[in-house]
């Protein structure tokens, strides 16, 4: 058997403004912007650079039970995790186009790791994992 976990929804308060900051600030790329009529939303699909993995589904609160959860999806935990190939130079550029880190650089047993806020304050790692992390290795 074989499975994967395709998408993560991540629930944001306008599409274009999400899709500017993933975009032009994080670097990641447009997989899928499709308008679904029926239920007047977007499917819109986001995913870092090079990452042939799990994708971000960006998905805009509909409802205003929804709205609350916007920057807020992991209760002030660190909710996304994302992995470089080059700490320095990824955490380097995210600050030079203004990313806020709320925890700066540090090295840990498992890698290099940097808490950052996305544009709504959810928080995520920018992380390099050390060659011999269980997840490196299998990322390959």
């Amino acid at each position: 058997m074989k499975q994967s976990i395709v998408h993560i929804a991540l629930v944001v308060r306008d599409y274009d403004e999400a899709l500017d900051f993933y975009l032009n600030k994080l670097n990641f790329t447009l997989i899928e912007d499709t308008y679904q009529p029926e239920q007047d939303k977007r499917w819109v699909v986001v995913s870092p650079p090079g990452s042939t993995g799990t994708t971000l589904l960006l998905a805009r609160a509909s409802k205003p039970e929804q709205e609350p959860f916007i920057g807020n999806q992991a209760g002030g935990r660190v909710f996304l995790f994302l992995s470089t190939d080059d700490f320095w130079r990824d955490y380097n550029d995210m600050r030079a186009k203004g990313i806020q880190f709320v925890r700066e650089p540090k090295q840990a047993d498992y890698g290099m790791v940097a808490v950052f806020e996305d544009l709504y304050g959810n928080l995520w790692d920018l992380l390099q994992l050390n060659a011999d992390h269980p997840i490196a290795k299998r990322m390959g």
